[in-house]
Parts: structure tokens; sequence; C-alpha cells
């Protein structure tokens, strides 16, 4: 079974229900989690229950949305391999150090435990700058993998990085083998 945790880019959810979408089809059994911002916060891009119900939906399965409930992962409910898709700055902050005040974050911890793949598909406009450190900090991190990313305005946005979402799946494969999928930046 893989865990797919959701977090709080919202303009990047349709893309990244499309590759949870690819995984079921592909025959995985996927258990949901979402972040405390995405299971309460409806944005111009749609609203949290209805995101919810899709997810749901796809997965057949209920999405976790509490840190308590979040917690079994890894010694109660073990799993192949963790998705964040996507992975906002905030997050990877928190998970870089050790902070397990969400569920994703919870469960991110939780996972690790049974020293197995995390593969994180990051979107934050912070990526270059600030997140950088937390970046390099993952990388030197046993079972940590990143989907390969791109600037995706480089002008406009200097800092920011976004994962090429349509890797996840041949990222996920190579990570179930212990290596990094092709190169980190695209």
């Amino acid at each position: 079974m893989l865990g797919y945790a959701f977090c709080g880019s919202f303009c990047t959810h349709q893309r990244s229900l499309e590759e949870l979408q690819k995984l079921i089809d592909a025959g995985y059994d996927v258990l949901p989690i979402f972040s405390d911002s995405v299971w309460t916060t409806d944005t111009r891009f749609g609203t949290a229950l209805a995101l919810k119900e899709r997810v749901e939906s796809i997965c057949h399965k209920s999405v976790i949305h509490t840190v308590v409930d979040a917690e079994p992962i890894g010694p109660k409910t073990r799993l192949d391999a963790l998705i964040v898709c996507p992975c906002t700055g905030n997050t990877l902050a928190k998970i870089a150090n050790g902070i397990t005040d969400t569920p994703v974050c919870m469960a991110v911890k939780a996972h690790l435990r049974s020293d197995r793949p995390l593969i994180l598909s990051l979107a934050s406009n912070d990526a270059l700058s600030a997140n950088l450190k937390n970046i390099a900090t993952l990388l030197s991190r046993k079972q940590v993998y990143f989907v390969p990313m791109v600037q995706d305005d480089p002008e406009k946005k200097p800092h920011s990085l976004v994962a090429d979402f349509s890797l996840l799946q041949a990222t996920l494969d190579a990570a179930l083998q212990g290596r990094q999928y092709r190169r980190l930046f695209l």
C-alpha cells in the first residue's frame, strides 16, 4: 500500500489528482492523507469538501486528516512508500527539521521509522532561497527521494521550483529500487 499526502499548493492539486488516478489505475492501493490546510481551506481552485470527496472516490478510503490518525503509519500501518504530492516549502522545512505538528508531517515521521521510501513532489515559491537548505538536508537522508523539478517561472518567480508531476510514478518505481530517478533538476 502507498500513502499519498496532499499539502496546500492548491494550484497544483489538479495535476496531483491526475497522478493519483494513474497510480490507482496501475493497481496500487492508496491511503490518502491531507494537511490541515487542505482539509479546511476553500480556494479559487475548489472547496476542501469537493477535494476530499474526489480523493475518497478515487482511493476508496477515508482521508487521514489528524495527527492522531497519522501516527500509526509505520508501526501499525506499514506503507511500501509514502508520497507527498504536492509538498509545500512549509512541509519540506518541517520534515527537514523533524517537526510533526500536522497530519502529513506526522505521517512522514511515522513512515520513515520503517526505513521505507518517501517521495517528495515539491511545489514551493521559496525552494531556491529559504528552503534550499532543507532540500540539501533531505537529499542527505536515507530513503528520501525527490520527483525531478524545474523552475516554473524563472523571470517572475526566480526562487520557485515545481516538480514535474508526470515523473511521479517513475520516481516511485526508482525509489522502490532504492535509487533517485534521473537528475534532480530538469
